[in-house]
C-alpha cells in the first residue's frame, strides 16, 4: 500500500523538485527556444515567399515565352526553312536553360531550408541536453548534501527489512 500512495514529504520535495525545474525552464530555456523558433518561422515564411515569387517570375517568363513562341509562329510563314530551324534551335536552348535554373532555384532553396532546419534542431537539441544535466546535477547535489540524513535513512532502510 505504500507503494500507491507515497509519504507526504516524498510528495512535498517531488513537487518543490519539479517547480524548481519549472521555474528554471522558464526562466533560461523557454525564452531562447521561442525566438529561435519564431526566427526560423520567420526564415521558413521569408523562404517560401521567395520560392513563391521565383514561382511567378517563372509563370511570367513562361507567359512570355509563350507570346514570343506566338510572335515566331507568325514569323515563321515568312522566313524560310534555315529561319524556321534556327529560330526552333533557340526556343528550345531558351526554354532548357529555364528550366534548368528554375530547377537549381528551388533545388538551393530546399537545401537552404533543410540546413538552417537540422542546424536549428541541433542547437535546440544541445541547448535542451545542456539545461537538463545543470538540473539533474544540482537536484542530485543537493539530495546527496545532507550526509546526517542519508545515513539515518539508511538505518530505517535496514530496520524496515525482514529477514527470514
Amino acid at each position: 500500500m505504500e507503494l500507491l500512495m507515497p509519504a507526504l514529504g516524498f510528495f512535498f520535495w517531488t513537487l518543490v523538485a519539479f517547480l524548481i525545474v519549472f521555474l528554471i525552464l522558464k526562466k533560461f530555456a523557454w525564452k531562447p527556444i521561442l525566438t529561435t523558433l519564431s526566427a526560423r518561422e520567420k526564415n521558413i515564411a521569408d523562404s517560401i515567399a521567395t520560392a513563391e515569387r521565383v514561382k511567378n517570375e517563372m509563370a511570367q517568363m513562361k507567359s512570355e515565352n509563350e507570346a514570343l513562341m506566338a510572335q515566331a509562329r507568325e514569323e515563321r510563314s515568312a522566313l524560310l526553312k534555315e529561319a524556321r530551324d534556327a529560330k526552333d534551335k533557340i526556343v528550345h536552348e531558351a526554354k532548357e536553360q529555364a528550366k534548368a535554373e528554375a530547377a537549381k532555384i528551388v533545388a538551393d532553396a530546399q537545401a537552404v531550408i533543410n540546413q538552417q532546419k537540422m542546424a536549428t534542431l541541433v542547437e535546440l537539441k544541445n541547448q535542451v541536453g545542456v539545461l537538463v544535466l545543470d538540473v539533474a546535477e544540482k537536484v542530485l547535489r543537493k539530495e546527496l548534501g545532507n550526509k546526517p540524513e542519508q545515513e539515518q535513512y539508511i538505518q530505517q532502510l535496514a530496520n524496515d527489512i525482514k529477514l527470514n
